[in-house]
This record gives structure tokens, C-alpha cells and sequence, in this order.
């Protein structure tokens, strides 16, 4: 496919968030506050994917985002690709790499636990897929997580 017959239009620099499970991808746009940016955003879902039938993409012009920006990304959309573009073209390719830390994203689902019940944030510790909460040390599968 070649620049002309691109489904969202290209952009001069930025990021573009690419695989993004459609139904994820106002999640990843929250996450990563792109509501509150004055630069433009172009969001949009639905769009064909031979790797996962339907995809949500997001490009974020004049916007490179940080490793730990990244990161908490991993909690709804672990396979995500994020292209760096510099001048219309690709100079730099990420994946989302999950941190073995996950810090105020994620809400515990223990009811009794102390970040819900007094205003912190929580923390968690990452293994395989489990989140562990660092206060009271509750399990859960991060793709069954309630985002905080």
C-alpha cells in the first residue's frame, strides 16, 4: 500500500499506536492521556487486520512518548506497536514490554485492601500475567484487571 491510499492520514512527526484491539482502543487513548493533549489525534477502530480481524489504530502528531508511558500500556493491549515518525517515515518500531511493576493503573479487587480504602495508589508486582498487590499481596490475571 503506498502513502497515498492509507486509510487515516500520515503525519509529519509523532507516534502511531498500530494493533490495538478495537475494543481497547479508547482505553489505550485514556491511558495515555491523549484527551487532554492541544496536539492532534486522529483515533480510529474497526479497521481491517489480517493478524486479529479488526484493529483500533491512534496517531498522535508532535508526540513521542516514554518507556514508562509505554509500559502502562501493557495492561490492556500487550501487543501493541508504536511507530515513531520523523518527516512521514518510520525511523523507530516499539513493543509494549510489560513492567515488573505496575503502579496506579490498576485496581485491586480486594474490597478490604488498603488502596481502597484510603486515597494511594496502588502497586502491584508482575509475574507471568498475575498481578500481585504489593499491600495485601491479593492475585489477579491482568487480562481480567479493572483499570483504576
Amino acid at each position: 500500500m503506498n502513502k497515498k491510499e492509507r486509510l487515516v492520514a500520515a503525519i509529519e512527526q509523532g507516534t502511531v499506536i498500530d494493533h490495538i484491539p478495537t475494543a481497547k482502543t479508547y482505553q489505550v487513548a485514556s491511558l495515555l492521556g491523549l484527551f487532554d493533549l492541544d496536539t492532534p489525534v486522529t483515533i480510529g477502530f474497526n479497521y481491517p487486520s489480517q493478524k486479529v480481524g479488526k484493529k483500533g489504530i491512534i496517531k498522535v502528531s508532535d508526540k513521542f512518548f516514554t518507556d514508562d508511558e509505554i509500559s502502562r500500556l501493557s495492561v490492556v493491549a500487550p501487543n501493541v506497536i508504536l511507530s515513531i515518525i520523523r518527516d512521514y517515515e518510520v525511523v523507530e518500531k516499539k513493543t509494549v514490554e510489560t513492567p515488573a511493576e505496575i503502579k496506579g493503573i490498576v485496581k485491586c479487587n480486594n474490597p478490604k485492601c488498603v488502596t481502597n480504602n484510603e486515597p494511594m495508589a496502588t502497586h502491584f508486582h508482575v509475574t507471568d500475567g498475575i498481578l500481585t498487590c504489593h499491600y495485601c499481596e491479593k492475585e489477579q490475571d491482568i487480562n481480567k484487571v479493572e483499570l483504576v
